[in-house]
């Protein structure tokens, strides 16, 4: 599912919303999740997972073409752990099951 498809999801599960404030809303959640990863906070959302950056040190690497050694600057990498009530779902429904599971359901 890409953006465009998940904005066209939301506003058909709510009637009562314009398209384009769904997207602004969309817009507004990613914009705010994205600048908390800038600034190098967590991004915690219960039951679906939780956003964070992970630094990578600079290293020595090679050029794969020329053996040469070249110089790997520090990266910033997002990174994302899907949070346990996720987990449950996808294991109990299986990947691209028609209904969803609840999670209340399958933690007997």
């Amino acid at each position: 599912m890409i953006k465009s498809e998940l904005v066209l999801k939301i506003a058909e599960q709510n009637p009562h919303l314009y398209q384009r404030d769904v997207e602004n809303i969309v817009n507004a959640i990613l914009d705010t999740i994205a600048d908390a990863l800038a600034r190098g906070d967590r991004v915690e959302l219960r039951g679906f997972g939780a956003f964070s950056v992970k630094r990578r040190e600079a290293r020595r690497g090679r050029n794969p073409r020329t053996g040469a050694a070249v110089a790997v600057a520090e990266k910033a990498i997002p990174v994302f752990k899907t949070g346990k009530e996720m987990r449950l779902r996808l294991n109990a429904a299986g990947i691209g099951a028609d209904e969803p599971v609840r999670a209340e359901a399958t933690a007997s």
